[in-house]
């Protein structure tokens, strides 16, 4: 059976409330889009526990564990750390991890090298777990790409998430072993560049997703995002490659579950 997988999204910070606050009724919305599997993905370790208690719930669910780079208040884990809670089964990459230049700025005190540690923490353990990486990545790709070179990220590989920069940098990505995963954004039609790079990418190397629920796709642009939408993200790079939107869900699921080899195929 074909269907679409939503390689990256937030289940525990969807607005629910057109289903009586009930994240069934989202999967089931999603389901009627033709979309079988979701990424939830952590951003803080606050929230890691109830990440976990939908996977486990839901055999369509799976997780990853880490701590978004522009999170500050909460759990720092050490890479140890992060190894312990990544033995979890559910748990199928480490992430979202990265960085990001656009809300922290170099020339704040004490500057950026803490994001940059903990980015090197999360990639060692990515390598102690034999997990794939979900990389964040803004305003911030030289020094990203030089990290995930530095500390042999390629061994594990991952995923560039939400990707946004033009084919030389998914070539750079590509040749890390990081596929590129396309959000909402490439619906957008001031997205020239990264159309380009839907066009131009190797089939066997892209996913789908949302990031919901946050950058919704054309038309939903601007409103809340939601797993079901990773249809349209699919319907619109098919139509960027000149194929029917199922060969996009049929490929993009391949790859998922080849790139997440943690995760159970249905």
């Amino acid at each position: 059976m074909t269907y679409l997988v939503d390689s990256h999204c937030h289940l525990d910070r969807l607005d629910l409330t057109p289903w009586g606050g009930e994240l069934d009724g989202a999967l089931s919305a999603a389901a009627e889009q033709g979309v079988g599997y979701f990424l939830c993905v952590s951003i803080d370790l606050e929230h890691y526990p109830n990440l976990l208690a939908m996977a486990k719930k839901d055999p369509r669910i799976a997780v990853s564990v880490g701590v978004h780079p522009n999170e500050q208040d909460g759990q720092d884990p050490s890479a140890d750390e992060l190894v312990e809670l990544a033995a979890e089964p559910r748990v199928v990459a480490i992430g979202e991890t990265g960085l990001d230049y656009f809300r922290c700025q170099e020339g704040e005190e004490g500057g950026l090298e803490w994001q940059r540690e903990r980015f090197r923490r999360h990639i060692a353990a990515a390598k102690a777990t034999s997990k794939p990486l979900i990389i964040h990545m803004r305003d911030a790709t030289e020094d990203t790409l030089r990290i995930l070179r530095e500390e042999g990220a390629d061994e594990v590989g991952g995923v560039m998430h939400c990707f946004v920069e033009d084919w030389d940098v998914a070539r750079r990505a590509l040749d890390l072993n990081f596929d590129i995963s396309f959000s909402g954004i490439v619906t957008f039609n001031s997205a020239k560049a990264l159309k380009d790079v839907a066009r131009k990418m190797p089939a066997e190397r892209m996913l789908v997703e949302t990031d919901a629920p946050y950058l919704a796709p054309v038309p939903h642009r601007g409103k809340p995002n939601y797993p079901a939408y990773v249809r349209q993200v699919a319907e619109c790079i098919a139509q960027l490659r000149n194929c029917q939107w199922e060969a996009v869900a049929e490929q993009t699921t391949e790859n998922f579950f080849r790139r997440f080899p943690g995760a159970s195929r249905r």
